[in-house]
């Protein structure tokens, strides 16, 4: 046992009361303009914490806070929200059970090793009781461990005094075989992570599909409340350089309008303020019938308008998530851009198959756990694969976690942040001790307030009352 190895005393959920969002985001199925938007619902935000004990007997607590995203997680299903949102609070509560009972001491990620193993059967108690007679999907449950496994990993850190990305190396933590296989013997976490946080990253920007991309579109049914509405407003307050487009996947004609529209719009914007550099990325969240849509895009994309084309960084999780029963070969989009998986990305074996089915990288999330993620970024330097740091519209101390992650690693620029959009006012107090992770200076957030121990939260200073 290493001085720095924890054990898990106690471990707590919250949950914390949300406010409706500002704006619906259109993403799916429900991308094009003519879909009309269901009412902004009030929810809350799962928290966790936990206090933990090192080998030298100090104890400290740890937090984690990751919203449940049940509509992204779990689309297919006959239950209703509640009931599969009440299904993932039961397995988080179930996890933080565990986690108090049955740990034995060591690393945060061998906690998450043994915590990962009992998902399943962890996932059929949960949705048994609150009385659902179907399976919980595995990504699911992985976020309803996410909470918990954050916060494990902030203990760490503060336990034990240190940053927690300065206990990824040797001192702390064996090399990476248990986890990766053999080709990671004697290779350790820290030498894929950066050693210091970038102070300054790109942020991207989210634009629905029924957003406003002009001020003149705006009207009365927008939010009167100070924060933009529209793609240019945006860019003017945010000197955005990076835009994220949510797209059909099914309509070829719609997409490219919206791709071309975006890109115009953004440009335009920009001229005025004197910005010259455009990043884009597309989404259309698994629409896409097989490669041969997206690659008919590309073409038709480069062949109306080159700058929108060369602009384009990456194409985001075109086909459907479930890698083993659509096996379809991405090697002709690679071709011509970069394609992500992101909801296909759920453990480490869907990590090598969607390299061997030709995908380019990943988009590594903390929904689905630090632990997993950190691991992911290992992978991916290692088979030298490109990776994005991306967001479930984290809030609070979720998105200072994801920013963070972010800035300790070699992303293929940036990261999303997306709760600046739908739930700026919930995250004030958040925001007071990290303005500029919430609010970007020249497209980039920033994590120059970060904390010299755990994942950096200062939850000390944080006025929530959940933190006291």
């Amino acid at each position: 046992m290493r001085p720095t190895d924890i054990t898990i005393r106690e471990a707590g959920l919250f949950l914390v009361e949300m406010p409706p969002a500002r704006a619906t985001l259109k993403f799916g199925a429900a991308t094009k303009s003519d879909a009309k938007p269901a009412a902004p619902r009030p929810g809350f935000i799962p928290h966790v914490r936990v206090r933990l004990e090192n080998g030298a007997g100090r104890s400290a607590f740890g937090w984690g806070a990751i919203p449940i995203g049940v509509q992204w997680s779990w689309p297919l299903s006959q239950a209703t929200d509640q009931i599969r949102s009440d299904a993932m609070v039961q397995l988080m509560r179930e996890f933080c059970r565990l986690a108090t009972d049955t740990q034995p001491a060591g690393h945060p990620l061998d906690v998450f090793h043994d915590l990962e193993s009992e998902l399943s059967a962890l996932s059929r108690q949960a949705v048994a009781a609150v009385g659902l007679d179907e399976a919980m999907p595995y990504l699911a449950s992985l976020i309803s461990l996410s909470p918990l496994d954050a916060a494990i990993h902030d203990g760490f850190g503060v336990v034990n005094g240190i940053d927690t990305y300065a206990g990824y190396g040797p001192d702390h933590l064996g090399d990476l075989e248990r986890y990766l296989g053999p080709a990671f013997a004697g290779k350790y976490l820290s030498q894929y992570l950066r050693p210091t946080y970038r102070p300054w990253i790109p942020v991207f920007h989210l634009v629905g599909g029924a957003d406003r991309l002009l001020r003149c579109e705006v009207d009365e049914s927008d939010p009167q409340d100070g924060v933009p509405n529209s793609l240019d407003h945006w860019i003017e307050q945010d000197g955005l350089i990076c835009i994220k487009i949510k797209l059909t996947g099914t309509d070829l004609a719609w997409d490219l309008d919206r791709a071309l529209a975006v890109e115009a719009v953004a440009r335009e914007t920009q001229a005025r303020l004197g910005i010259t550099e455009l990043h884009l990325t597309t989404d259309m969240n698994e629409q896409a019938p097989g490669p041969d849509y997206i690659v008919e895009f590309l073409h038709k994309l480069r062949e109306r308008r080159p700058s929108a084309y060369d602009a384009l960084l990456y194409v985001e999780q075109p086909t459907e998530r479930d890698l083993s029963a659509h096996r379809f070969d991405m090697r002709p989009i690679a071709a011509l851009k970069p394609v992500i998986a992101d909801e296909s990305l759920m453990t480490i074996a869907d990590f090598d198959l969607a390299l061997e089915l030709g995908w380019s990288g990943v988009a590594l999330k903390t929904c689905k756990c630090h632990s997993h993620a950190v691991l992911c970024v290992a992978k991916a330097e290692a088979a030298g694969a490109p990776y994005m740091v991306q967001d479930l519209t984290n809030t609070g101390l979720g998105l200072i976690h994801s920013v963070g992650l972010a800035a300790r690693s070699n992303t293929m620029m940036g990261v999303e942040a997306n709760s600046r959009q739908f739930r700026p006012a919930w995250n004030a107090p958040e925001a007071e001790v990290h303005p500029h992770t919430f609010q970007p200076v020249k497209g980039r957030v920033s994590t120059e307030t970060y904390g010299a121990v755990g994942l950096g939260y200062r939850i000390e200073e944080i006025g929530r009352p959940v933190f006291r």
